[in-house]
């Protein structure tokens, strides 16, 4: 791990999206999906699942009579949807919004206890109960979620209130939790605490948060084991003892620095990893960086869908075992590729590398705003890549699998986890270090970057998705210093000029690296081939043997049965069948269509019997239409499929 190498994200003021795509999402999200959220957690969406979030906090701020409900980490709801809300006042200043955010936040204070803790379960239920399951009842999840809104809420505003409550119950969690003589030698049932206390650090430099957050990992999964020791003393039940998990669906079977394979529940994990890398940039620990490095190839080499997204078993929302990458049982929960992505950052941060960032790209396209209907007005839980939807409404083991997507859900993790994202996307672009800006996603912006303590304004234009061209072009400023550009993984081939000439360019990491003295008028111009692509999985996949997933650029491209009728699976795309390209501006909010002509075999059967001697039914040539994974479901119910047989 080289220090040099460490960059980061540049401050979310310093990103203005312009970009078609994600500016779109973006005025999206701050224009109706913001308020309709807020609508949902005060339980006025009709029809929707009820949310009880805002009840809780009342009752817990002495304000309104009544009992807990919903989950145990019904807080955790708002304090994302208050950490969107930051990222949308830092983008688009609103006062009214501010005003209702600042009214949520004085109830959140309202609630906080003399001694500092803040968890509305246990204020309402018993506080003579709480940190007494650690394991499952997600104090230190709805700490850490909340803490994260805090020190965001705090930088988009300037405003203090909800991050002085935060620090606070972080003392409040420090006296009691740590490994002194006298306190629990706990650490949290959920991941996001860790992160959340680096973010702290990073304003507080206090190093009672770094400790703490260091410990929470150091200490998972060491002998003996607390959550074991915590079930005995409690009498807590432990939901996994016959299961394949046992402690690995916590990632606490084994101390942290030993485990060699993304295990568990998906969100649980990718939030730990992301943590982990934190922690090891923070102090230099080399040994917890290699555990990062081990974990981020276990994750996404061995056990990664097409789409980015991860966990592929229902059971426990888990890692199963590599290559075990079923298509229609997937659970694919749109928080853990949020993880991912989180993780990912994190990784480019250590170290730029291409192969972080096409990851963090590939998630993003696909596997995370899959999650949100084009209307910003329903979300999906489960993000899978097969759909029959009788299948799910008739057979046990997929009804999981929606094929639709829902107004709101009892447990509602996963839309304002969706939308904290959505609103920071710029956060997510470029990483920086002194002398040096890394552009790792193509979304159109504009930009301020420092470059050797001098600021440069630049503006970036991009085609991502559609078309493969990229301007970068210096519109204030002078400064040397290297701006480094990132080849994808999926472009075999570019053109790169700058004013107008080939320039000198070397390649790092899957980085071109443009080192000059910049100034107005300077303009750098890409163009990325963008062919669709035929991509198979490793053998070793044994549900996608003999079929392909067509992708083309950033986007993994799905069959739907509004253009391709019922039953996907008698479909077949010959090796030999050329692909057209179609711009379809009036589809699905505009989109870039896919057709082949293809093969549909015969339902009629020519036997009586179920079964009969092989070549009883013949192909007929079709055509087949495919369209972005991530617009699938927003035209009604129907079949849905990502891999196609070849």
């Amino acid at each position: 791990m080289n220090k040099n190498d460490f960059t980061h994200p540049l401050p979310l003021r310093s990103v203005r999206v312009t970009d078609g795509f994600w500016g779109s999402y973006q005025r999206r999200v701050l224009d109706k999906v913001i308020p309709y959220q807020w609508e949902a957690l005060n339980d006025r969406v009709p029809g929707a699942d009820k949310s009880g979030c805002i009840r809780n906090f009342e009752i817990a701020a002495g304000r309104r009579q009544g009992e807990h409900y919903g989950w145990v980490f019904q807080d955790s709801d708002l304090a994302k949807w208050l950490e969107a809300v930051a990222y949308a006042l830092t983008v688009r200043p609103d006062p009214e919004l501010e005003r209702t955010a600042d009214e949520a936040i004085e109830l959140v204070c309202a609630a906080q206890q003399p001694d500092g803790y803040l968890n509305t379960y246990y204020i309402i239920n018993g506080l003579e109960k709480r940190f007494t399951n650690l394991q499952d009842h997600h104090e230190l999840y709805c700490f850490g979620h909340m803490l994260e809104a805090a020190v965001a809420y705090y930088q988009a505003t300037g405003k203090d209130a909800l991050l002085q409550a935060m620090i606070r119950y972080a003392d409040c969690i420090d006296r009691c939790i740590g490994p002194e003589e006298g306190k629990l030698h706990g650490y949290p049932g959920h991941e996001v605490a860790e992160m959340a206390l680096m973010r702290l650090y990073a304003i507080t430099h206090d190093e009672k948060h770094l400790r703490l957050a260091k410990y929470f990992i150091d200490q998972r999964g060491q002998a003996p084991l607390y959550f074991e020791e915590e079930g005995r003393r409690n009498g807590n039940r432990f939901y996994w003892e016959n299961s394949p998990f046992r402690y690995n669906y916590y990632q606490a079977g084994m101390p942290v620095r030993k485990q060699k394979e993304a295990m568990g529940h998906a969100v649980r994990a990718a939030y730990l990893m992301s943590g982990i890398a934190d922690v090891a940039r923070e102090t230099g620990d080399e040994e917890l960086y290699r555990t990062a490095l081990t974990l981020w190839e276990s994750a996404t080499r061995r056990r990664m869908y097409i789409t980015g997204a991860i966990g592929s078993s229902h059971y426990g929302e888990a890692f199963t075992f590599d290559y075990d990458l079923p298509n229609d049982t997937v659970y694919g929960e749109t928080c853990a590729a949020i993880g991912l992505v989180f993780f990912a950052r994190r990784m480019l941060e250590i170290r730029p590398k291409a192969e972080y960032a096409d990851v963090m790209e590939r998630v993003l396209y696909n596997g995370v705003i899959s999650g949100m209907s084009l209307d910003g007005t329903r979300f999906f839980y489960v993000n899978p890549l097969e759909v029959v939807p009788e299948a799910c409404e008739k057979d046990e083991g997929k009804r999981h699998v929606k094929p639709e997507r829902q107004k709101w859900f009892g447990c509602a993790c996963c839309p304002p986890n969706l939308v904290r994202l959505l609103a920071s996307v710029g956060q997510y672009m470029v990483t920086a270090r002194d002398g040096a800006a890394y552009i790792h996603l193509y979304i159109g912006a504009d930009l301020v970057l420092e470059l050797n303590g001098r600021p440069l304004k630049v503006s970036l234009r991009s085609g991502f998705p559609w078309q493969g061209k990229v301007s970068l072009s210096v519109t204030d400023g002078q400064a040397g210093g290297c701006i480094a550009l990132r080849i994808p993984g999926w472009c075999g081939r570019y053109t790169l000029v700058v004013n107008g000439r080939p320039p000198e360019a070397s390649v790092k990491d899957g980085y071109l690296l443009l080192d000059r003295t910049w100034q107005p008028g300077d303009t750098v111009e890409l163009d990325f081939d963008m062919p669709v692509t035929r991509m198979a999985a490793d053998p070793r996949v044994r549900e996608d043997i003999g079929k392909v997933a067509v992708t083309r650029g950033p986007l993994v491209y799905c069959l739907e049965e509004k253009d391709n009728g019922k039953n996907l699976h008698l479909l077949r795309l010959p090796r030999e069948a050329e692909f057209e390209i179609r711009e379809a501006p009036d589809l699905l909010g505009g989109v870039t269509v896919l057709t082949a002509e293809g093969l549909r075999r015969s339902e009629n059967w020519a036997a009586d019997a179920l079964y009969a001697p092989a070549g009883q039914s013949e192909e007929t040539p079709c055509p087949l239409t495919f369209i972005p994974y991530y617009a699938w479901a927003n035209r009604g119910i129907g079949e849905m499929s990502v891999w196609t047989r070849e």
